[in-house]
């Protein structure tokens, strides 16, 4: 079993930044592929950002793409995401989850764990 834990979460004016990790526990996260998934209120949860295990591939939202930055760090159990240039349509929950699979990072259904979610908003 592996326990992920979000964090980095809050309120951000439009153009700031925030940065997320999400600390894993239970088993090393070093053979799985890692996501960001986000949940807007009244809307389906949609891919924002994955990373291989070894971080050979990185695969992003074209919603975020050029302002997020998916990383890991084997050594910490740990995966972040950088996100830079907020907007407002950004705001929802942040989930990280992690994957067995190396295949459609971008389906929620790839994942094994997911995290309870953190809290970005973004105001205007």
């Amino acid at each position: 079993q592996v326990q992920l834990v979000e964090s980095g979460g809050g309120l951000v004016q439009a153009g700031g930044s925030l940065r997320l990790s999400c600390a894993a526990s239970g088993r090393t996260i070093s053979r799985y592929a890692m996501g960001w998934f986000r949940q807007a209120p009244g809307k389906e949860r949609e891919f924002v950002a994955a990373i291989t295990w070894n971080s050979g591939t990185t695969d992003y939202a074209d919603s975020v793409k050029g302002r997020f930055t998916i990383s890991r760090d084997n050594a910490k159990n740990t995966e972040y995401l950088q996100m830079n240039s907020l907007k407002p349509e950004d705001t929802a929950v942040y989930y990280c989850a992690a994957a067995g699979d190396i295949y459609k990072l971008r389906d929620g259904e790839t994942y094994d764990y997911w995290g309870q979610g953190t809290q970005v908003t973004v105001s205007s």
